[in-house]
């Protein structure tokens, strides 16, 4: 059976190397470094050293993440779902929607304009279709009506 290799990183080094390259989470960072083969004990004295001197920070992480999927046309729906996912905590969720004020209407408005190129739905079927995409993104109801009204008035 394949038997893995003991990391030659201390994990101090193995998480700054990590953080270096892009912003994570703790819980995230965390993962990373039991899987190269830390044990808990050390993934947590590394986790502690980056909080101490500030390379670790859920609401930069946050912030990076939430400007990341607006970029990427998603909803403050989704992008709430994938922060908790990466358990970032709810307080911290919040504090970076604060931080990073978004106009959800518009942003569902362009994302429906880019998807379907202002052309209205022709039946039930098609309002449908488009209606799902904007949920997947991660609008609420009110951000697609919206949006889908606002495409049809073009």
């Amino acid at each position: 059976m394949f038997q893995r290799k003991p990391p030659t990183l201390s994990s101090k080094e193995a998480a700054i190397q990590l953080l270096s390259r892009r912003d994570h989470g703790e819980y995230e960072l965390y993962q990373k470094l039991t899987l190269k083969g830390y044990d808990a004990e050390e993934a947590q004295q590394a986790i502690n050293f980056c909080l101490e001197h500030n390379y670790l920070d859920d609401l930069r992480y946050a912030k990076s993440q939430i400007r990341q999927h607006v970029y990427k046309g998603h909803g403050e729906r989704r992008i709430r779902q994938e922060l908790q996912q990466k358990r970032v905590t709810d307080s911290v969720v919040e504090k970076a929607l604060d931080d990073e004020p978004q106009d959800w209407f518009e942003l569902a408005k362009q994302a429906a304009e880019k998807k379907f190129k202002g052309i209205k739905a022709k039946d039930q079927k098609e309002y449908a279709k488009q209606v799902r995409f904007l949920q997947y993104r991660g609008y609420s109801f009110e951000q697609i009506s919206y949006a889908l009204s606002e495409q049809s008035e073009d």
